[in-house]
């Protein structure tokens, strides 16, 4: 069996050309024009625009959130249908939107309000640092001894740790001196995944409960877990809970992979988790809309992998 897993992204890869390979679709732009009012200082001004302002917490989640469903809303008849959906962190939410269980401009006003409750939740300034190149026991207890945790599990020797940003520098200064390859700050003002973010939890799951969430249409991975959600009160419940839980980033790409996926498409914007499956997943395809000249081209690539591996 051969399938495919779309894979919607977190913050990070927001640039100023995210907009570019969605003109003249007119799916994209009309899904594009119904969140143009959720992303303070409106959403093509925001994204054209590019620079910091599309890192601040309130701006890239609805943003980000409303970039990948346009991407997803171009190609959606030009792919066949995916086994499943994952997301990393914010893009945990917008696989719902994937999947069919959430209309994508719900999905982007959610984003929108889970922006909100992160800012509001953190006692103090806090970050994100991710490092790699040192053993996952070693980066853990350099995170224990900082007052950090580690916000999301990427790999054996790939850890995203969160925490105060006070302790971050100082963090990446032990990890660098231990051997680690990189510990580079994320543009991310928010220690998502922590304890810290802990007050967030029952306000936005107020607000999933309150909202048109539905039962998915293909499986979405639940982040803290990696297994599949197939019903709404699991779907309230992992959405939630991973706003100060820690994401098994890793451990979702082999369930894919044991679920029977053999080609990942990332949606976009940027092709950060493309990478790490292609890392994880030797013997899977996988690659990022961001890696083509235009929408056209991943779907060509999508439809000649899976023909190939069905074989």
């Amino acid at each position: 069996m051969s399938g495919l897993a779309l894979l919607c992204p977190g913050q990070g890869g927001q640039h100023a050309g995210m907009l570019e390979p969605l003109r003249g679709h007119a799916a994209a732009e009309a899904l594009l024009a119904d969140a143009e009012r959720l992303v303070p200082g409106g959403l093509r001004a925001t994204a054209e625009q590019g620079g910091d302002r599309v890192f601040e917490n309130r701006v890239a989640q609805p943003l980000v959130c409303a970039v990948t469903l346009a991407a997803w809303a171009a190609l959606r008849e030009a792919l066949p249908a995916p086994l499943l959906v994952a997301g990393y962190s914010l893009g945990e939410l917008t696989a719902y939107g994937c999947a069919g269980a959430l209309a994508a401009e719900e999905a982007v006003r959610l984003a929108a309000e889970r922006a909100a409750h992160m800012d509001g939740a953190a006692a103090v300034p806090s970050g994100l640092l991710g490092v790699r190149g040192l053993p996952r026991a070693r980066i853990e207890a350099l995170a224990a001894a900082a007052g950090a945790e580690v916000a999301i599990d990427n790999g054996p020797d790939h850890l995203v740790l969160g925490g105060p940003a006070a302790v971050l520098p100082g963090l990446a200064e032990a990890a660098l001196a231990a051997g680690a390859r990189t510990a580079l700050r994320l543009p991310v003002g928010v220690a998502a995944h922590t304890s810290l973010l802990a007050a967030a939890v029952i306000p936005f799951a107020a607000a999933l409960t309150g909202s048109d969430l539905a039962a998915p249409e293909v499986p979405v991975l639940s982040g803290v877990g990696a297994a599949p959600v197939r019903g709404r009160p699991e779907a309230v419940s992992a959405l939630s809970r991973q706003l100060s839980r820690r994401i098994a980033w890793a451990d979702c790409l082999a369930a894919a992979a044991e679920l029977g996926c053999t080609v990942f498409l990332e949606l976009g914007p940027g092709a950060a988790l493309a990478r790490m499956a292609g890392e994880l997943l030797p013997g899977a395809a996988a690659r990022s809309v961001a890696d083509f000249r235009s929408l056209a081209g991943a779907a060509e690539w999508v439809r000649r992998e899976i023909e190939e591996r069905g074989r």
